[in-house]
């Protein structure tokens, strides 16, 4: 059985990891979530778009080798195309 952490706790947690290992956890979860089928809802497709918003921002703040703003640029592309695919 998975243990439940509160978000304020789970925050916390991810607040003491490197700014590198933060990013990379960002990465992962942008993974996760760009694997599951997005309903054709707005609201699902603007909370997504937010998300990616904000791991966009994130790997901006970074200024080491990791060039996570363009590995997820790529995932949100990827997405993109799951959502709205263009035939090409």
């Amino acid at each position: 059985m998975t243990a439940y952490l509160p978000l304020e706790r789970l925050e916390y947690e991810v607040s003491r990891l490197s700014i590198q290992d933060q990013l990379r956890l960002i990465l992962r979860i942008v993974e996760r979530l760009s694997a599951i089928p997005l309903d054709t809802e707005s609201q699902d497709v603007e909370e997504a778009d937010e998300l990616l918003a904000l791991c966009d921002a994130a790997a901006e703040m970074w200024n080491g080798t990791f060039d996570a703003a363009s590995e997820i640029r790529q995932i949100r592309h990827q997405r993109d195309e799951q959502v709205w695919p263009t035939g090409s």
